[in-house]
């Protein structure tokens, strides 16, 4: 092959090259694309649950309602998901998370015998129907800064399930609201 072949083949890559690159912008110019005000599509019909935040940031949860959706047995089956990092027995002792006996209506953080993060000792509040609901949709999210690495329950009937499971795992169930 001599060098006026290579140069042939060289400046054939290269007019394609250019050919391509000019094609495209000469597109763009000829059809603009208007960006939408909107960067995301809106679902209709989309029920979603907007969490209130411990920044303060709050949205009425019809609490009565969302614990009609669930069941205690339905909490039992979704309570496996929690039961590889804490107990719910009577006699229980701490796993990787506190024990959650007697958990709904004490205050968050109170289980003497386990070393919470600094964010859900300070808290100063108690595990209510809401906090619970508030902090099984996202934890991480609920109380900023608490270690606990669950993702969190979307669904209304899990969350639900799961509150009437915890709240059954007592000394003294309070009644339903």
């Amino acid at each position: 092959m001599n060098s006026f072949e290579i140069n042939k083949i060289i400046a054939s890559i290269l007019l394609v090259v250019f050919l391509v690159i000019g094609v495209n912008k000469i597109g763009d110019i000829i059809f603009e694309v208007k960006k939408p005000q909107v960067a995301a599509y809106k679902v209709e019909g989309l029920a979603t649950t907007v969490a209130a935040s411990s920044s303060g940031e709050s949205d009425t949860v019809d609490i009565s309602a969302l614990l009609a959706l669930g069941s205690i047995e339905q909490g039992k089956k979704v309570f496996k998901k929690c039961a590889a990092c804490h107990s719910i027995n009577a006699g229980g002792g701490n796993k990787i998370g506190p024990k959650l006996w007697n958990v709904m209506f004490r205050p968050v953080g109170a289980v003497t015998d386990y070393k919470y993060s600094k964010a859900l000792s300070s808290y100063g509040k108690e595990w209510t129907w809401e906090e619970m609901n508030g902090f099984l949709i996202k934890p991480a999210k609920w109380i900023k800064g608490n270690k606990m690495g669950f993702a969190g329950l979307k669904k209304e009937e899990d969350r639900a399930s799961v509150i009437l499971y915890l709240n059954e795992n007592t000394d003294s169930p309070r009644p339903l609201p």
